[in-house]
């Protein structure tokens, strides 16, 4: 067993102070998600734990189309939009990294000046209303198709691979398609998964060019519209024109648990990835590969 010293358990208190600091605010929105509207201004900053019990915000904002709508399309930009970063980066970080070309040296310069130095939002803007991408998905999953810093650190892991390895298959007559989907992706899944992640991450909590490309209110990402009900306070929107709740009830409802509510939708869907995927984080790049 390893010996605890000073050092390190003043590491782990910090941490655990830091952990608390971050998961109370989280625990907090959801305990005044789930309170009863009408006893839900008892709750203090600090509290966890729901007052009553109640249904009715999540009720509200599931019965509300645009919202119901918007999940929709986050979950479709997030998937496409990480399947095709996933297959451009690997796909460029196996050329880079493992095939020679004229000129390849230049264009790793080219691409570090690109990770520097990015375009304004004018110039990207009547990039994409040139091409006809305004108001569609497409202007949203094409941005960042490649994100430079990930494809460095992809191209890494796939130069960590054994030559023996890839020679191997060389003899055996693979060619670089083979190689690529048979060896390469293989043995770099802790490394696709965590760009993976870290892509789907960022997807996901796309507004800021949604707002701006994105006029069509039925294809918002979630993110826009919480910024909508959240940020703009849009209570009417809110509620919308369903007919789930009597007038009583709408009456008796806390926007601000109905915020609360929102936000968490807007959390749970992204923080299911953490687990399944930290399982990737322990495990060798080269895990049943060969040894030298």
């Amino acid at each position: 067993m390893k010996k605890l010293t000073p050092f390190s358990v003043t590491v782990y208190i910090l941490l655990v102070l830091l952990s608390v600091s971050v998961l109370i605010p989280v625990l907090n929105l959801l305990a005044k998600s789930f309170s009863d509207p009408l006893q839900v201004q008892a709750l203090g900053g600090l509290d966890i734990l729901p007052k009553g019990f109640s249904l009715i915000n999540y009720q509200v904002l599931f019965s509300n189309p645009l919202i119901v709508r918007s999940i929709f399309n986050t979950i479709f930009l997030t998937v496409a939009g990480t399947a095709l970063n996933l297959l451009l980066t690997a796909m460029a970080a196996y050329v880079l990294s493992r095939t020679y070309f004229p000129g390849k040296r230049v264009v790793l310069v080219l691409l570090i000046i690109i990770m520097v130095f990015e375009p304004g939002l004018i110039p990207e803007y009547l990039l994409v209303k040139d091409l006809g991408l305004l108001n569609t998905y497409l202007s949203l999953i094409f941005y960042k198709a490649i994100n430079v810093y990930y494809l460095f650190i992809l191209i890494r892991f796939f130069q960590d691979v054994p030559d023996s390895i890839l020679e191997a298959a060389r003899m055996d007559g693979a060619g670089h398609f083979k190689i690529f989907t048979q060896i390469m992706l293989p043995l770099s899944k802790p490394g696709l998964a965590t760009l993976g992640l870290f892509y789907a991450v960022y997807h996901w909590n796309e507004y800021f060019r949604a707002t701006i490309y994105i006029t069509d209110p039925n294809k918002w990402p979630l993110q826009v519209v919480l910024r909508q009900f959240v940020v703009q306070k849009d209570n009417a929107s809110l509620l919308g024109t369903q007919n789930v709740l009597s007038y009583d009830q709408v009456a008796s409802l806390d926007f601000s648990s109905l915020q609360a509510g929102m936000i968490i939708l807007s959390m749970v869907p992204i923080l299911i990835l953490y687990p399944l995927i930290l399982k990737f984080y322990a495990k060798g790049a080269f895990e049943g590969g060969v040894k030298d």
